[in-house]
């Protein structure tokens, strides 16, 4: 047992030192991957099975399952790839982690467009309201919500998260593994919590969303901001397994500083909509 384990020993590092003495750079070279040509069709899949079933063709909603399930599949094995070479295989770099941070930078003002969007619409009808819905914001006939009851104590659960999460943050950059686990579950804790009463507050608002121009606003708004928090709450649970795991040291933890920018985004997005929507809007 003793032999075997020093020969695997020996093996890792002649494995290490021949990928040292080929590389002459600093950068990444991927290897071939099947997984964006699957991704591709997976995409495609979903799409017409969605449109296919939305029309009543018979097996739509089978070939848009496929597509989705393939999809899941395809984002499990290919980030699963890339955590193996950047933790395992070392091919993550200090060049490949900045290019990766500046990569989740841009995907995150992306998404800042994508809300301004929502944005943009909701002050356009505001400030020139409609005859057809009284020529007053919010509409005449229309019973808001109180931004005092739910809304308000949601942003103090995300706030909390935001707190919580920039503590694992430093916890890990500090080599305290139990106290970013423990900051890594309360900010889960924290979301579920917001998302649960979120969806107590579409259940019991007095509007829908087939109400007018403030009904489709308001639910594309908080609708999407909510939809980002379930994806924002995986990527933390995620992290929450590979921290249990070893994988984030003091020096190299991308994947949870990607977690922890696109959580605090999630945070300043949800100040806008309580302020804009919920509080001046009503």
């Amino acid at each position: 047992m003793y032999w075997l384990c020093v020969a695997q020993s020996i093996h890792i590092i002649y494995y290490y030192i021949n990928i040292m003495l080929q590389t002459k750079h600093s950068f990444h070279l991927v290897n071939p991957s099947p997984w964006p040509f699957i991704a591709a069709m997976a995409a495609l899949m979903t799409t017409v099975g969605g449109v296919l079933s939305m029309h009543k063709y018979a097996n739509g909603y089978f070939l848009f399952y496929l597509g989705f399930c393939m999809i899941l599949f395809v984002m499990f094995s290919w980030w699963r790839d890339i955590i193996r070479e950047g933790t395992y295989e070392g091919q993550h770099t200090k060049t490949v982690q900045q290019g990766l941070k500046i990569g989740v930078i841009l995907f995150i003002v992306s998404e800042i467009m994508f809300f301004f969007a929502f944005f943009w619409a909701f002050f356009h009808s505001s400030f020139n309201p409609s005859p057809a819905i009284g020529g007053i914001w919010p509409p005449a006939y229309l019973t808001t919500l109180n931004p005092w009851e739910i809304p308000l104590l949601n942003t103090i659960l995300l706030l909390s998260s935001g707190a919580s999460v920039t503590w694992a943050h430093h916890s890990i950059v500090f080599g305290q593994k139990q106290q970013a686990a423990y900051a890594l579950y309360i900010t889960i804790i924290l979301a579920v919590i917001f998302t649960a009463l979120q969806g107590f507050e579409y259940l019991t608002a007095p509007f829908t969303i087939s109400d007018g121009i403030y009904g489709s606003t308001f639910y594309m708004t908080t609708g999407f901001h909510g939809f980002h928090v379930l994806i924002g709450t995986i990527f933390l649970a995620i992290c929450l397994i590979r921290l249990n795991y070893n994988h984030f040291t003091r020096t190299h933890h991308v994947g949870f500083e990607a977690a922890a920018w696109y959580w605090h985004f999630v945070d300043v997005v949800w100040l806008f909509l309580f302020i804009t929507i919920y509080w001046w809007g009503s």
